[in-house]
């Protein structure tokens, strides 16, 4: 007999599905949070039971249930951990864990690929292109591989994933990958697609307008609480807000944050193992523990949300030859622009600042981050605008 623990999200149902279609009847899956996972495993290292083979995908283990399975192993039992989180690459000390963060073509890997590839293998699964297409699309999804190559197949399968039950996720999967000879999404599929593809827009539109900037540590978060949709969602406030380090969604319900980032100088695991979480360098996550809750939540509480940049308008642009109009948090003017052989200057009411930058995109981060700053609409820029230039012709 076999045992796999695994973790809840796509990627961890992807190794259930596959071990279900290697081992059939002989497998017992049972789907974990992260912290719920060394709950499992050490009722299973109790009952001592040599007998059954214990697989764990997409989750690492507590210091404590690394000596106990280790103890476990050295008395004949038999484990393999399987993971993909840098954050879990000490455990290859142990000869029962495998922890690859990109495979063997260089690109990342996801736990689904590297159990496939473990599973074909061992001689326990034979591939074939529906499998190979399969594991491909929860790689790119769960890497986030997915947005640079445009491949909305991947996001589409992780949306179904969240329309229906885990079980009925299975049933549907393994059904498509033993009678089809491509993967594709039926007509019904497609439609109910559609309809969350607006749900999820709807509610992105929403949650820009209840985006919190806060110092943590060495970085600048963005604080949203958000209960669903996590990958959509920083992803798309990472885009609105680059002038914050990462994206912090919190679930109070879940006790949980997921954390992202599309910045390659920031790493979300090591901010999420401050709060008992891990995950990879741009998307992890962590549990809501009291001195998150303190950092995250209360001193949120009573400062105002972020307001968005003015998005239609004609005549005030970021980095416009004629200048940029932003408002601060306490409506102050703030006039960007370029002096030609100078360099990109700001002015705060009408007072210069004599801070140099030597491009645009540093001196709309420096006055967001420090002034909390957002692009003026047309009305308000076109009024400024008058009065700059008749004051600097009176100069």
């Amino acid at each position: 007999m076999y045992r796999l623990l695994t973790h809840n999200d796509l990627d961890g149902v992807g190794c259930g599905i596959l071990a279900k279609l290697a081992l059939k009847e002989h497998v017992d899956v049972s789907y974990n949070s992260i912290s719920g996972l060394n709950y499992q495993v050490a009722a299973f290292l109790e009952r001592g039971d040599v007998d059954t083979e214990l697989f764990i995908t997409d989750l690492s283990v507590s210091e404590e249930n690394e000596k106990r399975i280790s103890d476990f192993v050295s008395s004949g039992g038999k484990v393999k951990l399987i993971d993909h989180h840098l954050s879990a690459e000490h455990l290859n000390q142990y000869g029962w864990a495998s922890v690859t963060v990109s495979q063997p073509n260089g690109k990342q890997a996801s736990a689904t690929s590297l159990f496939y590839r473990y599973l074909v293998q061992r001689g326990l699964l034979k591939s074939t292109a529906i499998m190979d297409e399969f594991v491909e699309l929860v790689r790119q999804y769960d890497t986030w591989e997915w947005d640079a190559n445009n491949n909305v197949a991947a996001k589409q399968l992780n949306d179904l994933f969240f329309m229906f039950s885990i079980d009925e996720f299975e049933e549907n999967i393994i059904q498509k990958l033993t009678q089809q000879s491509t993967f594709s999404f039926d007509e019904l599929e497609k439609k109910l697609l559609d309809v969350e593809e607006d749900r999820v827009e709807r509610y992105i539109r929403r949650k820009k307008r209840e985006v919190y900037q806060m110092e943590v540590g060495k970085y600048l978060a963005g604080i949203v609480h958000a209960e669903s949709y996590h990958s959509e969602l920083g992803n798309e406030l990472s885009k609105e807000f680059p002038h914050l380090d990462y994206i912090a969604m919190i679930m109070v319900g879940g006790k949980r944050i997921s954390l992202r980032t599309i910045h390659d100088d920031v790493d979300v695991s090591e901010v999420a193992a401050e709060y008992d979480g891990g995950g990879h360098q741009k998307a992890s996550g962590c549990n809501l523990t009291p001195k998150a809750f303190h950092e995250f939540v209360e001193r949120t509480f009573q400062i105002e949300p972020l307001k968005r940049d003015a998005f239609r308008n004609r005549y005030n642009n970021k980095g416009s030859a004629q200048g940029s109009l932003y408002l601060g948090k306490h409506d102050e003017k703030i006039f960007v622009y370029l002096e030609e052989g100078n360099g990109w200057f700001f002015e705060i009411n009408e007072k210069k600042d004599e801070q140099m930058f030597p491009d645009f995109r540093t001196i709309e981060k420096h006055i967001k981050r420090d002034y909390y700053a957002y692009l003026a609409r047309d009305d308000r820029f076109v009024e400024y605008l008058l009065n700059f230039h008749q004051r600097m012709k009176g100069k």
